[in-house]
């Protein structure tokens, strides 16, 4: 039998159930138990059972067409376009046409009689559209977790945001920052909660001071240019800057080209140049040898907000304070490591180039594109949560090679 020939009865008999119970039980509706719903769903895959989609668009009046909601700032930054393209472009090959909301949505009702599905993409709690895109009465997917009190998507793709922050700040410790800082976004949003909980983790793990400073979810250059500048102003031996926003790694290489600050280098690296000693040595005494284990805490949830500082002013989310050993750095004028939570054109781009996380814009919305047009037709189950990778690209703004 070949899955073209296999029917909802074919698999009713075989599961030892009515043709109503495989329904429901395929589609996640229904008061079906557990257990069998996923003896059907096994007695399906067995049989290679696939739904017909041209009849099953007949039964719901399919609109043929899925609805994509991203954050009200989306349209300016290279991430969520390159992340739409591939979503527009996994839904066509499942023959749906991709519909672009307007930021400030619209009624539940509306939005479920003009398509099949939704994407939301970084949902704010504080977004007043997302409740609504929620409860619409047709399946959502939501790329990153919704944080706020509303009916749950259907599915999530996520990413670990804590262990994305957790390499970037391992890596600049590694390359001899003994007193990181983060332009952290506000918000809260999945993203920005854990990378400000993760900072707080981190720093209590390693005994590193992480000083904190907020800085607007989508920041422009000038914007974290001006955030920069305060932050060394205020805490001169803060010695590697990591900025969460996508596309404001050119204003901290401007911040620190006008304060002096030589981008590639620490002060420990610097201190070596000058005086022929082992910068590792003498920067595990001024962090107490804890900056450099490479273990860093990850934060599945990121759901608490230590270190936060809505009000921009700096916080130190870890033990170490100015004065101390750990700020026991050079002047201004001593190095500065430089590194992106997201990477795009602006970080590849920039002179010199700038260690980021290359999240895959396009390919994690090809991911949530493929979960919702998987729960559509019935291949994954209406609460799928999957994962989604990204990796570290190391380059000459933390002294690696371009």
């Amino acid at each position: 039998m070949t899955s073209r020939t296999v029917t909802l009865l074919d698999v009713a008999r075989a599961a030892g159930v009515s043709k109503s119970t495989v329904s429901d039980a395929l589609q996640g509706s229904g008061r079906v138990a557990e257990a069998t719903r996923d003896r059907v769903r096994a007695v399906a895959e067995e049989l290679g059972y696939r739904p017909n989609s041209a009849a099953r668009r007949l039964r719901r009046a399919s609109t043929g067409a899925v609805g994509l909601h991203l954050p009200a700032t989306a349209t300016r930054l290279d991430y969520y376009m390159n992340l739409a393209f591939g979503a527009v472009e996994r839904a066509q090959e499942d023959g749906l046409d991709m519909v672009l909301l307007a930021p400030s949505g619209a009624a539940g009702g509306r939005i479920a009689s003009r398509v099949d599905g939704l994407l939301v993409i970084d949902p704010e709690p504080g977004d007043s559209a997302v409740p609504g895109l929620l409860d619409a009465g047709v399946p959502v997917v939501t790329g990153e977790r919704y944080l706020g009190p509303a009916t749950g998507p259907s599915g999530a793709v996520v990413c670990d945001n804590a262990a994305s922050l957790t390499a970037l700040l391992d890596h600049v410790t590694e390359r001899g920052a003994r007193r990181p800082a983060l332009l952290a976004p506000s918000g809260s949003s999945a993203w920005a909660t854990a990378l400000r909980a993760t900072a707080g983790s981190w720093g209590r793990a390693h005994g590193v001071a992480v000083t904190l400073r907020t800085v607007p979810f989508a920041a422009t250059p000038a914007e974290a240019e001006a955030a920069t500048r305060a932050l060394l102003a205020a805490d001169p031996a803060v010695d590697a800057v990591i900025c969460a926003p996508d596309g404001s790694a050119p204003g901290v290489l401007r911040a620190a080209t006008a304060l002096g600050r030589k981008v590639g280098a620490t002060s420990a690296t610097s201190a070596t140049s000058a005086c022929g000693t082992t910068s590792a040595s003498s920067a595990s005494e001024a962090s107490g040898g804890n900056g450099r284990n490479g273990e860093g805490a990850r934060s599945e949830s990121g759901r608490s907000e230590s270190g936060r500082s809505e009000s921009g002013r700096s916080e130190s989310a870890g033990p170490g304070r100015p004065g101390g050993a750990a700020a026991a750095v050079g002047p201004m004028s001593a190095g500065l490591l430089v590194a992106s939570c997201v990477d795009g054109t602006a970080t590849r781009g920039a002179e010199p180039p700038v260690t980021a996380v290359d999240l895959r814009p396009a390919a994690y919305g090809r991911a949530c594109a493929e979960l919702l047009c998987d729960i559509l037709a019935d291949r994954a189950a209406p609460d799928t949560v999957r994962r989604h990778s990204w990796s570290l690209e190391t380059r000459a703004s933390t002294g690696s090679p371009g």
